[in-house]
């Protein structure tokens, strides 16, 4: 299942790599990109799980950029 989400407050383009890089990182997470010029996050995951996923999800936004917040 592939869904994208519109990121709020994402203030840095090393920022969103980072994002990227650990979201990519989640079990269960099959692709994931962030792009700070759009503001948005497009994930690809395991369809059973995605909602197990997308809290692991927002947990690693928040580490990363703490005022970023996802649109679900």
């Amino acid at each position: 299942m592939k869904k994208k989400f519109q990121l709020v407050d994402l203030d840095c383009a090393s920022c969103a790599a980072k994002m990227e890089n650990a979201i990519k990182k989640i079990d269960g997470v099959q692709a994931a990109s962030v792009s700070f010029i759009m503001q948005k996050m497009t994930i690809e995951a395991e369809e059973g799980r995605f909602d197990e996923v997308m809290k692991e999800v927002v947990s690693v936004c928040r580490k990363v950029e703490p005022d970023c917040t996802i649109k679900l």
